[in-house]
């Protein structure tokens, strides 16, 4: 089967339940990125300084030299900026993503999160650009972070951010193993589970919204106002699911040389004393949250459709379309991934195999097919899926009378047809196929072909999720 990596279903149109605590409708999450004395700069051994979430509209990285202004302009997230959110938030339970080297360089402040009792995730070794990095060098940095972090914090980390990440990044964090999250994503409202070989890495996603980075960026926030307002609206329509029975989760992220300016702090501080004054609001930590859901929502251990071999393919869902095992033999030659990993994930695969497939090979579909409440169900020669589906609908069940009726419209439908009646039976009830049968026999036989083709497929569709689930 070819691979395609990436997930686009998700948790799809039903989300699981959070079941925060206390029956919380939201989980608002706060990070503060420790960043300063982490960045770039010919100091730390890098080859330019800085150039990332600063003040400096367009900045650009000095090769080989030190920039005055930029390093101050870190300086202030470190000596005031930091402790302006400190005194806000010391009594709220967040989340510090603390670069290994900066938080080396800032005793005071890593003394102050500890005494918040602020969890201390690793946010790599430097706050640096991972894209380019070798693998090797990337693993080699990680596991010098986390040694460094246990080294200053007294504890290793239980949380992962690189940020500036490298497409190797999650997996390296992952396979180095330890952590009760990794939040290199931004793909959800809530955690989710990725496996990487025999390991099940919990992802706690992140954000670039909720995130006053847009305030050194060119498309972001220019004014405090804006900042509250969008936080608000995140947090007022996130609590609106809730209420709805769909309780999701509000991360925001901060940097204490942006959000740490008096005039965006005081839009912060705004916005977090609107979120505290509703009911039923969860402040945690992101580890809290991580070890939440592994308890309400553990890795699954299910084998993965896209993980499985053709041979395992066609031994799990080969049956799914009557006696025709070829449809899933064909459809391992599509691309699939973790999209695919769902009842209607697989039955766009197999429902692909069989519409390529050529009008005999879909008669043949057709006529594996049998008669409903004909000799082979009287004989009991009918699949178990056949037989709990026409059961389902009381065809089992029949008079004479009725079953002389249903024989004889069978009859005479493949007379003018020349392949079997063919309806979803789990849609329908013994009166409403009886009511089709005579419908559609007077059909003529182009339009019947596509309409029982239509009927297979949604026979496919109901046994995946009996199968799989929805």
């Amino acid at each position: 089967m070819q691979r395609y990596p990436r997930d686009m279903t998700g948790y799809g149109p039903t989300p699981p339940k959070a079941n925060w605590p206390g029956g919380a409708k939201i989980a608002v999450q706060i990070v503060m990125n420790y960043e300063e004395g982490g960045e770039n700069n010919i100091l730390h051994g890098d080859a330019a300084s800085e150039a990332f979430l600063s003040e400096i509209t367009g900045a650009q990285p000095w090769p080989g030299m030190r920039h005055w202004n930029m390093e101050s302009i870190y300086e202030y997230g470190a000596r005031a900026g930091f402790w302006r959110l400190h005194r806000m938030m010391k009594d709220i339970p967040i989340t510090i993503y603390g670069v290994a080297t900066a938080l080396a360089r800032a005793p005071e402040q890593v003394a102050a999160m500890k005494d918040a009792g602020w969890e201390i995730a690793s946010h790599g070794l430097k706050w640096v650009e991972h894209k380019d990095m070798p693998e090797a060098e990337e693993r080699a940095q990680i596991v010098e972070a986390i040694r460094l972090h246990t080294e200053v914090v007294g504890e290793p980390p239980k949380g992962w951010y690189t940020g500036r990440c490298s497409n190797n990044t999650v997996r390296l964090v992952a396979e180095q193993g330890g952590f009760d999250y990794v939040a290199d994503s931004y793909a959800d409202d809530l955690p989710y589970w990725m496996t990487f070989g025999d390991t099940h890495q919990l992802i706690m996603p992140y954000t670039m919204d909720c995130n006053d980075m847009r305030f050194g960026i060119q498309a972001g926030f220019t004014n405090g106002d804006q900042f509250e307002s969008y936080l608000k609206d995140s947090f007022d329509y996130l609590y609106a699911e809730g209420v709805e029975g769909a309780p999701k989760m509000l991360s925001i992220g901060l940097h204490c040389r942006i959000v740490g300016r008096p005039g965006r702090a005081a839009a912060l501080k705004r916005a977090l004393d609107y979120m505290a004054g509703h009911d039923g609001v969860w402040f945690a930590t992101r580890q809290q949250i991580a070890q939440h859901w592994a308890k309400e929502h553990p890795a699954p251990t299910a084998q993965r459709p896209s993980a499985m071999t053709q041979e395992e393919f066609v031994a799990a869902f080969g049956g799914i379309f009557e006696h025709s095992p070829w449809i899933a033999e064909r459809a391992c030659a599509y691309e699939s991934g973790p999209t695919h990993d769902t009842a209607r994930g697989v039955h766009s695969l197999l429902c692909r195999a069989f519409r390529s497939a050529s009008d005999d090979e879909r008669l043949g579909v057709l006529n594996a097919h049998p008669d409903l409440a004909g000799k082979l169900a009287a004989a009991g020669r009918l699949t178990a899926e056949s037989t709990s589906e026409q059961a389902g609908a009381g065809l089992d069940m029949l008079t004479d009378d009725e079953r002389a009726t249903f024989q004889k419209l069978n009859a005479d439908y493949v007379a003018r047809h020349g392949f079997p009646f063919i309806i979803a039976v789990k849609d329908n009830t013994k009166a409403s196929i009886l009511d089709a049968f005579h419908r559609r026999i007077g059909n003529d036989r182009a339009t019947e072909f596509a309409e029982a083709c239509r009927q297979v497929e949604r026979i496919a569709e109901l046994r995946l999720l009996d199968k799989l689930g929805a």
